[in-house]
């Protein structure tokens, strides 16, 4: 449930225990090389004025594992609300055995002592770094022989902004993430100067606007004031744009700006009479119109003390563990009526809106198998908003004139009460009443050996379930780390999947959990050194996006490295180019629907994740289909352990153009054939002879242009005119436009060839 109120020390990953009344802080002006802080000593460094202290940080919702960070330490602000204003990288965690050091070599390190693991650093080995000082705004920094700062906690924030820290157009707020499904929210600068409220890449729900002849972005910077005015303001601190806290004429000693865990930016003053944290601006005022403030499937409404919260109209079973809303109607389905409710698609946040009436609208939806929601403006606009995802959210209010149709299974009939039952037959009316010997011998028997079939059944019934309660228990046993994954014993490994008995691709085994869950389990090589290994699952354990495969465990051994991870139903895009038979499963829809869902998943993982992750391994084989052909990549992250895997946003961009050529075209990966698509294409003779002959139809020839055009943009050799897999998404999806690519090849096709094959860079427009 939503409350109104202040979230800014209700959410589980960010209410923070503090062991401050047993520590011994000790205040300093300059930290001096080689100075340590300790989980288990929890002693901690003062600002000279005592009002910030950085130390460790006991997470409520992780047991024994520690972040390090930097709160208020003012005597005026009592302990439990004396909140952590950052984070050393983020969402990084440590064990009870780790400590933070200003190292010699002028390096801030977080060491996990019990893995042995470097789990962040500044980098600043080479910048001569002699002192480290935490000063009075909050702000920890790296100095060096001339007292000039060389690195500096405000240039790295993590949700929170304290008065004079900026943010420039590079830099990024991120929300904690409320749980594993929810994606994270962040705050930052478009190329226009206005900062945007996002949800995952490329959900706007918020924009700051200022009129026309202001500076350019690229001298804009965010700022709090110690006033209470949040302001744009360029390279001479002139503002751009404001806005005013409630308090921002009232003398206060503390103010912050953060970016809650439920996506709304708040800026909260310190009121020392009723001893709390005040919320004194918000920038999306009704909480209901932040997107998928309520998750999957649910509607944000205001009960009746006002306060948003969250509920769930599409149950359909008395279930508590059921989901809000799961379309997989085996025959039936109803169309569900929700007045004054809008709805909008999540996973993908996409919709396709028509002009049309209210009851075509639902017709509409009714007709096409893939719609699951339809929304109706009925504010004279007229617009069919229809929904393909499974996965959508909305609010609901009565002042909204929208009308909302949800496609319902119908559930089933435990008993038909139209079938008559058959009446028992009727005895012989004559009956022998002697007594039968034979027939007492024959029940006997029958009576012994069903016994002993009986006997039998529950013996092996007994067996079997004591198997299970054994794996599980050894289950149970399993360790779990810091990112909720599985560590697995190699023996355990070996059980679930049958000792490596079904594989389903190289290296990849299927297996089953006690609990009969389904998974796959990646053999990788076991020359990966261990500490490595640990550092990359870690990271890429606590990746969670609807199209990037879950990582649920590891095993690491002396001589075993494997991965497991969440089974997908259908296999992977590979199969089906290879196959004849398959490959018509694969119609243009569905390919084009890769191709876009694809990119939106490499593109959460450059610039979506707290850190850019590259995939390194981007290929048809690492793009698996669920039940509803709707695509997974996996193996991601493993750039740095993976053998054949390569690092970097450009070499991603390179694989992703080859598997979009691979997918419209039916052809393996070879330069011939790319060549020769472009030349068909590019010359313009019939544009259609370049896609796969296996397809029966169906082509639109518009988004065919617009997926090989950004195809061999991604091919270019020049990886410095390669579009960014953001710009990628926005040309898949139609709202940006790109010039015709050059030749993308080494041997470059001449001018005569094409009068369009000049190699200019893409150039993105607005359609």
């Amino acid at each position: 449930m939503l409350e109104q109120g202040n979230f800014l020390f209700r959410s589980p990953f960010l209410l923070c225990v503090f062991f401050w009344s047993f520590l011994f802080p000790v205040a300093v002006s300059h930290i001096p090389l080689g100075s340590k802080l300790f989980v288990e000593e929890n002693n901690l460094w003062v600002s000279p004025g005592g009002d910030f202290a950085i130390g460790f940080v006991n997470r409520s919702d992780q047991p024994y594992q520690y972040s390090l960070g930097i709160r208020f330490n003012s005597k005026s602000i009592p302990v439990p609300k004396q909140t952590v204003v950052w984070f050393a990288g983020a969402d990084v965690t440590a064990g009870n055995k780790s400590y933070f050091q200003l190292c010699q070599n002028g390096e801030l390190v977080l060491v996990d002592s019990l893995k042995g693991v470097t789990v962040w650093t500044t980098n600043t080995s080479e910048l001569a770094v002699v002192s480290a000082l935490l000063r009075d705004d909050g702000n920890l920094v790296l100095l060096n022989r001339n007292q000039e700062v060389v690195w500096q906690s405000f240039d790295n924030p993590s949700d929170t902004l304290l008065p004079g820290q900026n943010l420039p157009v590079h830099k990024t707020l991120r929300a904690a993430s409320r749980n594993s499904v929810s994606s994270y929210y962040s705050l930052n600068m478009n190329a226009s100067g206005q900062l945007q409220l996002k949800w995952e890449s490329d959900v706007i729900y918020w924009s700051s606007y200022w009129s026309r002849g202001n500076p350019s972005s690229s001298n804009l910077s965010a700022v709090l004031t110690s006033g209470g005015v949040l302001q744009l303001v360029d390279q001479n601190q002139k503002p751009a744009w404001s806005v005013f806290g409630e308090d921002h004429n009232d003398s206060v000693n503390f103010r912050l700006l953060k970016l809650d865990i439920d996506g709304n930016l708040r800026m909260y003053s310190w009121v020392e009479a009723t001893a709390s944290w005040r919320s004194v601006w918000q920038a999306v005022e009704n909480q209901c119109n932040v997107f998928a403030t309520c998750g999957e499937h649910g509607i944000c409404v205001f009960n009746a003390s006002g306060s948003p919260e969250c509920q769930c109209p599409f149950k359909t079973r008395s279930s508590p563990n059921s989901k809000c809303f799961a379309l997989n109607c085996e025959s039936n389905y109803s169309m569900d009526t929700y007045e004054h409710t809008f709805l909008y698609g999540i996973y993908p946040p996409n919709e396709s809106i028509t002009i049309t009436s209210l009851q075509q609208c639902k017709e509409l939806c009714r007709q096409d198998p893939a719609c699951t929601a339809v929304t109706f403006t009925n504010d004279g606009t007229a617009q069919c908003r229809m929904k393909t995802s499974p996965y959508f959210s909305g609010h609901q209010n009565p002042s909204l004139s929208s009308i909302s149709f949800v496609k319902r299974c119908s559930d089933p009939i435990a008993v038909n009460p139209h079938v008559l039952r058959s009446s028992p037959a009727q005895s012989p009316v004559n009956r022998s009443r002697g007594l039968c010997i034979s027939c007492l011998i024959g029940a006997a028997s029958g009576t012994f050996v069903l016994f002993v079939i009986v006997q039998l059944g529950i013996g092996y019934f007994i067996y079997r379930k004591r198997s299970q309660i054994l794996r599980k228990a050894a289950l149970a046993y399993t360790n779990w780390n810091s990112k909720g994954l599985m560590m697995l014993p190699f023996t355990e490994i070996k059980d679930i999947t049958g000792d490596f008995k079904h594989q389903i691709g190289p290296g990849m085994y299927r297996g089953e959990l006690p609990n009969h869950q389904p998974v796959a389990v990646k053999d990788l090589v076991n020359t990966i050194e261990e500490r490595k290994f640990r550092a990359v699952v870690s990271r890429i354990g606590s990746i969670h996006h609807k199209n990037l495969v879950k990582l649920d465990g590891y095993c690491c051994e002396l001589g075993h490295r494997y991965l497991v991870y969440e089974f997908v139903k259908n296999g992977s895009v590979d199969k089906y180019i290879e196959d004849d038979e398959l490959s018509k499963r694969l119609t243009w829809k569905r390919r084009v629907d890769i191709c876009v869902t694809v990119a939106r998943a490499i593109c959460y993982l450059h610039t979506g994740c707290r850190e850019f992750v590259s995939h390194g391994n981007l290929k048809c084989s690492n793009v698996i289909l669920d039940k509803n052909y709707e695509p997974k990549v996996s193996e991601f992250g493993l750039g740095t352990v993976h053998p054949e895997a390569s690092y970097g946003g450009e070499k991603d961009v390179e694989d992703f153009g080859k598997m979009m050529l691979i997918l419209i075209t039916g052809r393996q990966e070879i330069n011939d054939a790319w060549e020769w698509t472009y030349e068909e294409w590019i010359q313009g003779r019939h544009p259609e002879v370049v896609v796969d002959k296996r397809l029966d139809g169906g082509v639109d020839l518009k988004e065919l242009e617009r997926v090989l055009r950004i195809a061999f943009w991604c091919l270019q050799t020049n990886e410095h005119i390669r579009p960014s897999m953001g710009e990628v998404v926005k040309v898949l999806e139609g709202t940006l436009t790109v010039d015709p690519p050059p030749p993308p090849f080494s041997q470059r096709l001449s001018e005569g060839e094409s009068p369009e094959s000049g190699s200019k860079p893409p150039s993105p427009t607005e359609p």
